[in-house]
C-alpha cells in the first residue's frame, strides 16, 4: 500500500483523497491518502516528519516554493516552473503537474489561446505553472499579483508574459484565476470586478470549493464561458499518481478517467 497525503495551509475542504482514491483504484493500486493541514509557522518542523512518514504527496498554497528547500531534486515542469506540487520521497524528488493539467482542462473545453491575450491574477507557484503554460502556447500574458515585485519576477522568467500593477478594463480572451480568492474565507469574493470580466471571454477559476465562485458567478451573468478547477485537480492528481506509482502517464486514460469519475460522482 502507498500513503500518500496532501499539505497546505489549509485542505480541510479538498477532495483529494476521494480523487486519488478513485485514480488508484483504477490503475490497479492501493493507497491510503491523509489530508494534512499546515500552519505556516509550522510548516518547518512538521515538513521533515512528513518526507519520513509519506511515500509521496502532494503540495498546495502556500508551500510550493517552500517545499524545494527539503528535496534533492527537481524534475520536468518543476525546473521550469521553479515551484513543486509532487513530491516522491523515496529519492526527495520534486515534480510539478500543475501545468499539464491545466492544459488539459483547456484542451478538454475547446480552449485555444494560441495568438490570444490573457490575464493572470496570482503568481505563486499554481500562477507561476498557468504562466509558463499560457505563454508556450502562444498566448499573450499579462500577470497580476497584489505584490507587484512577484508578478514581475514571474514574467521576466518566459517570455510572452508582462507584469501589470492594475488590472484595467479591457477585451480579453481569458482570464484565469489562480489566486486563493474565492475560497475559505473569501468565499463570495472575487479578485477582480464585474467590468473586467464583461470583457473577456473565458473565465477560468483554479478553485474548485465552491463549485462555483464569485469570480464565475460574474462572469456566467456576463455572459462568458466559465471552467472551474474540478478538471485540472483530477488531471494534475493522476499525473501526479503516475510518479507515485513509476507508471508512463497518457492523456487519453487521463480523460477516460475523468470522465468516468464525474459519472460516478453524479451518482
Amino acid at each position: 500500500m502507498y500513503k500518500l497525503a496532501l499539505i497546505g495551509r489549509d485542505v480541510s475542504l479538498s477532495p483529494s483523497p476521494k480523487v486519488h482514491g478513485f485514480i488508484a483504484k483504477e490503475l490497479g493500486k492501493e493507497i491510503a491518502f491523509d489530508k494534512i493541514s499546515i500552519p505556516e509557522e509550522r510548516f518547518t518542523s512538521e515538513i521533515e516528519k512528513i518526507l519520513k512518514t509519506y511515500d509521496g504527496f502532494n503540495v498546495t498554497i502556500p508551500y510550493k516554493l517552500a517545499v524545494m528547500d527539503y528535496l534533492r531534486s527537481i524534475k520536468g515542469d518543476a525546473l521550469a516552473f521553479g515551484a513543486v506540487n509532487t513530491v516522491v520521497t523515496s529519492d526527495l524528488c520534486g515534480y510539478n503537474t500543475d501545468g499539464l493539467g491545466f492544459m488539459q482542462m483547456l484542451d478538454a473545453n475547446g480552449v485555444d489561446v494560441c495568438g490570444k491575450s490573457a490575464l493572470l491574477l496570482g503568481a505563486g507557484g499554481a500562477g507561476r505553472s498557468v504562466a509558463k503554460k499560457l505563454a508556450d502556447a502562444g498566448a499573450n500574458v499579462e500577470i497580476y499579483n497584489r505584490t507587484f515585485e512577484k508578478a514581475e519576477k514571474v514574467a521576466a522568467e518566459f517570455n510572452g508574459c508582462t507584469a501589470v500593477k492594475k488590472v484595467v478594463s479591457k477585451p480579453r480572451y481569458l482570464i484565469v484565476n489562480a489566486t486563493g480568492v474565492g475560497m475559505h474565507d473569501t468565499v463570495g469574493v472575487s479578485p477582480v470586478k464585474k467590468e473586467i470580466l464583461e470583457n473577456c471571454e473565458v473565465a477560468v477559476d483554479l478553485i474548485y470549493a465552491p463549485e462555483k465562485s464569485e469570480f464565475l458567478k460574474i462572469a456566467e451573468s456576463s455572459g462568458k464561458k466559465i471552467i472551474n478547477g474540478a478538471a485540472m485537480l483530477f488531471y494534475q492528481a493522476y499525473y501526479a499518481d503516475c510518479y507515485y506509482f513509476g507508471l508512463t502517464p497518457n492523456s487519453k486514460k487521463a480523460s477516460e478517467l475523468f470522465e468516468k469519475y464525474q459519472k460516478e460522482t453524479r451518482l
